[in-house]
């Protein structure tokens, strides 16, 4: 059977005008803020709880559970919506901002109403300066319509909504580090305990859901909690997006039920590994995380069977990789950007990607010496664990992961003078 995608969040993807109120109040848009606004804080909680959604930012904690934490009778609340998609390999985020703008507000609004929530900020990454302005358009039709500000729909139910741009690091998807960019600080995580939950943004309670997250809102309101959990599996409801790049014919993002779907049926729906190639290797949650191989192709997108097999879906992002990768380059190149994206705070992110970056670039050149790559391995090991927060682990996930799987590769490097890979390509052209 031919894979095929499954469109819940994107169902309205396309329609005319819909990145506009007037287009996508003609698909239903805000008939579930409306359905909201009509029912308890209790009882929106309890449908998110039912739909099983997690998060879909990386980390796939319960949505519900996360809302949860909220100290009871604790005011003003806040709400953050993580837009600062930065993760290599990801732009599901990006669609959902330039495509589907106003169901994002809708989803922001209800959570908002869950949470009793007085401000919904909208975090935006630097570099989507397009989908920031036309959030900011987006937000003021909402306001002249009365979506958003004091008696929203002719409620008695009030929420300021404020977007904000990013400076355009990295760190900054880390929720406590976006908090502090927020506030004007510079971006770096904070210590927890406290949670945001319990002491976020300006010393609030608050709440910091991923894009994708809050864009499922609109339709678990209106269809039910456990509606959408049917879509996927028990373990890993609902559906997901997911971006699927590198060597593919037709790379792009793409919908599909959770559980349901293989690795071979997401490639497959990118039109498969580029003509004439065979897969060498894969990531399956963006640049962060550790690479699989052509064995796990009819490993089902779930939480736990990718875990098992030593990695996770991360933030959705599936990279693709030939047999005319290099794997030293890839997690050359990608140690490269978690040293530049590291904000410094803590020594063994700070100094150990720096003399992570230093050997790879050595080792790619072929100027490395076998005693080099246990080097690596030793940086590696001091650094996962000791870092303040997950951005220093993520820095040694791929590369250690794509050592232990292509281990000949990695000792080809060592003195050759060169890079082994590239040059048999080139002598093979």
């Amino acid at each position: 059977m031919a894979a095929e995608e499954l469109r819940i969040l994107t169902r309205h993807l396309g329609a005319p005008g819909v990145t506009g109120l007037p287009g996508y109040e003609a698909v239903g848009g805000y008939r579930s803020l409306r359905r909201a606004l009509g029912m308890t804080p209790e009882a929106i909680t309890a449908e998110v709880k039912a739909s099983g959604l997690r998060g879909r930012g990386g980390a796939a904690f319960p949505t519900a559970t996360k809302w949860g934490f909220l100290p009871q009778d604790v005011f003003p609340r806040y709400l953050c919506v993580n837009a600062d998609e930065s993760e290599p390999g990801c732009f599901k985020d990006r669609v959902l901002l330039e495509e589907l703008p106003h169901q994002l507000l809708e989803g922001t609004l209800i959570a908002a109403v869950a949470l009793q929530a007085s401000h919904a900020f909208l975090y935006v990454r630097g570099e989507y300066r397009a989908p920031r302005e036309l959030l900011d358009r987006c937000v003021a039709e909402a306001y002249r319509a009365g979506y958003a500000g004091q008696g929203v729909a002719g409620s008695r139910f009030g929420c300021e909504l404020v977007v904000h741009g990013g400076a355009g690091a990295y760190i900054c998807g880390e929720e406590t580090a976006l908090l502090d960019s927020l506030e004007g600080l510079r971006g770096q995580p904070r210590l927890k305990p406290p949670f945001p939950a319990v002491r976020g943004l300006y010393g609030q309670p608050t709440v910091v859901n991923n894009v994708e997250t809050l864009s499922n809102l609109p339709y678990i309101i209106e269809h039910g909690g456990a509606a959408y959990a049917a879509l996927g599996t028990e373990a890993s409801p609902g559906t997901r997006l997911f971006c699927v790049s590198g060597h593919v014919e037709r790379p792009g993002t793409f919908e599909v039920p959770m559980g349901h779907t293989t690795f071979r049926d997401l490639i497959a729906l990118a039109g498969g590994v580029r003509t004439g190639h065979v897969l060498k290797a894969m990531q399956p949650g963006g640049g962060s995380m550790q690479v699989l191989g052509p064995e796990h192709l009819d490993l089902a997108l779930d939480f736990k069977a990718v875990a098992d097999a030593g990695s996770s879906l991360g933030a959705g992002a599936l990279v693709v990789m030939d047999e005319t990768t290099c794997m030293v380059d890839v997690s050359m190149r990608l140690v490269d950007f978690y040293h530049h994206e590291s904000c410094g705070k803590c020594v063994p992110c700070r100094e150990g990607t720096y003399f992570e970056s230093r050997l790879m670039h050595r080792l790619e050149a072929g100027l490395a010496s076998a005693d080099e790559l246990l080097t690596l391995a030793d940086i590696c090991e001091h650094m996962e664990g000791r870092c303040f927060c997950p951005l220093g682990d993520t820095a040694t996930w791929f590369v250690m992961s794509a050592y232990r799987r292509f281990a000949d590769e990695f000792r080809a490097h060592c003195g050759a003078g060169c890079c082994p890979v590239r040059a048999a390509a080139e002598a093979a052209a």
